[in-house]
């Protein structure tokens, strides 16, 4: 199984960017893994929140094909501890040919990429800025995937 995420807007923080490298590379030792940033929108100021989220959301929209597992990461999704989520991607690494994560812009998604999406996850209560939760998101996966081998990075 294939495992994509995709983000909008790219990650800016040096510091974000040199761990999300790391844990990217710790996850393609366990599955093939990719990262793709869509692009921020350009004079988003003459534009409103919806109309922002539906220029995203097209371009989300356009990089899904149609048989892939897609997964927004939303604060109404579904909470999981890390053991979880990893019992969650090992019934997805069964059944999915191509798993995609999608972190959407500032506003969210579009209602668009609401109905294309199988699966919503959050990753806490809290909220946290897009930089930041690609690190988290990151982290977790590689956590998931240590799990699932029963290697000791995780500590119960």
């Amino acid at each position: 199984m294939k495992t994509l995420l995709i983000q909008v807007g790219k990650t800016t923080n040096k510091h974000f960017v040199a761990a999300i490298t790391d844990y990217a590379e710790r996850i393609s030792h366990y599955m093939p893994f990719d990262m793709m940033t869509i692009p921020e929108l350009r004079n988003t100021k003459s534009l409103t929140e919806e109309q922002q989220k539906t220029a995203e959301g097209t371009l989300i929209l356009k990089q899904l094909q149609p048989t892939d597992h897609v997964v927004l990461l939303d604060e109404h999704g579904k909470e999981l501890r890390s053991v979880e989520l990893a019992q969650w991607l090992q019934q997805r690494q069964q059944s999915a040919r191509r798993l995609v994560f999608v972190i959407g812009g500032p506003y969210g998604f579009s209602p668009t990429v609401y109905q294309r999406a199988d699966e919503q996850l959050s990753l806490s209560r809290l909220t946290f800025s897009h930089q930041m939760i690609r690190l988290i998101f990151t982290e977790q996966l590689y956590r998931a995937c240590t799990i699932i081998k029963g290697e000791p990075y995780h500590h119960e």
